[in-house]
């Protein structure tokens, strides 16, 4: 008699099984005699190419190489333990399902685009049951969508010596989604088979056209406020190039060298000596800015750092000479250190 289910044993066990096109599959069948007798086992296809059946005495293992669609469809296992018989029926799903989603339009602009097309290329199998679109807001699907008719099927161009495919369209109306489009907009595209479900998923992108009036005039009027803080940081910096510290901050007048007092940019002792100083350096610091009211950056001259250090050695210099060319002329020394008479030393 024939018995259907145990002792035989399948493996896979699912009664429907898919593979990808081009993939390959095996499926291992065995059965276990209580009795004395030897068990017996071999594959059977109905109506579809069989595969490699490889057998031995625990069973009979079934290859199938490179799937094509052809090789679709029923495989059954039968085998026997003496007079009794039993068998187990696999059925066998090729599926096509790359990673090759398109949307049109490529971008929505807000206020414009409310129609979305997604289309999912070289599928199979096509039909509803097995391929579903969404449209997908981050990662829940997008309310008040309103679709646009049943899925189109087409069928590709076939190239040579390939299985049949085709290409699947789904169309939607969307609701009103602001300006901007939110950026986690995405179509995807899922196929369900028993014992496996794939997605693929491609976004639809969103232009910014509407975003460039409202925010130009605040980035406009932005723009007089930094050139302004730029060019007032700048100016310690070109200074520091030709002063090696950097200007008294406090002074308002610095920056535009106006001041009598230069910056100190010598010595710490200089401010100490004599006024004179002050007037050499006021003179020689004006006479320097070439510009635009700022020294310039190099100079075959000697640079201001190094002219009131020699002015100032000479200024004081030539004051010592003065100074002992008038004591000299107020206290001669031959009035107030004449020699005494030799009859002083005497008494």
């Amino acid at each position: 008699g024939l018995f259907l289910g145990q002792p035989l044993q399948v493996e896979p066990p699912e009664p429907v099984v898919a593979v990808a096109m081009g993939a390959s599959l095996r499926f291992a069948c065995r059965l276990a005699c209580a009795g004395p007798g030897a068990a017996a086992v071999q594959w059977r296809g109905l109506d579809t190419s069989l595969g490699e059946v490889q057998s031995d005495a625990r069973g009979s293992v079934l290859t199938v190489r490179n799937a094509s669609l052809s090789a679709a469809g029923p495989r059954v296992c039968v085998g026997s333990c003496g007079n009794v018989t039993f068998q187990k029926t696999v059925r066998l799903v090729v599926y096509a399902f790359p990673d090759q989603l398109s949307v049109s339009p490529a971008a929505l602009v807000p206020g414009v685009d409310r129609e979305v097309a997604c289309t999912a290329h070289k599928v199979m199998p096509a039909g509803p049951d097995a391929l579903s679109f969404s449209l997908l807001l981050g990662d829940r699907e997008l309310e008040g969508v309103q679709t646009l008719g049943s899925p189109e099927v087409e069928e590709e161009e076939p190239q040579e010596d390939e299985d049949p495919l085709f290409h699947v369209t789904e169309r939607w109306l969307l609701p009103p989604l602001g300006t901007p489009i939110p950026p986690a907009l995405h179509c995807q595209a899922t196929m369900r088979l028993p014992g496996m479900e794939l997605s693929h998923r491609q976004a639809i992108p969103g232009e910014s056209l509407g975003e460039v009036p409202s925010t130009a005039p605040t980035s406009l009027g932005a723009t007089p406020s930094p050139p302004r803080e730029k060019t007032t940081a700048l100016f310690p910096v070109l200074h520091s190039l030709t002063s090696p510290e950097p200007p008294d901050t406090t002074s308002p007048e610095l920056p535009y060298a106006t001041s009598p007092e230069p910056p100190d940019v010598t010595s710490p002792e200089a401010p100490h000596k004599q006024g004179s100083m002050g007037t050499c350096c006021s003179e020689i610091h004006q006479a320097v800015p070439t510009e635009g009211g700022m020294a310039p950056k190099s100079s075959p001259t000697p640079g201001p750092a190094q002219l009131p250090t020699d002015l100032w050695t000479g200024s004081v210099v030539l004051a010592l000479l003065l100074l002992s060319f008038l004591a000299y002329r107020l206290h001669p020394p031959a009035s107030p250190r004449l020699p005494l008479p030799q009859s002083a030393w005497a008494g």
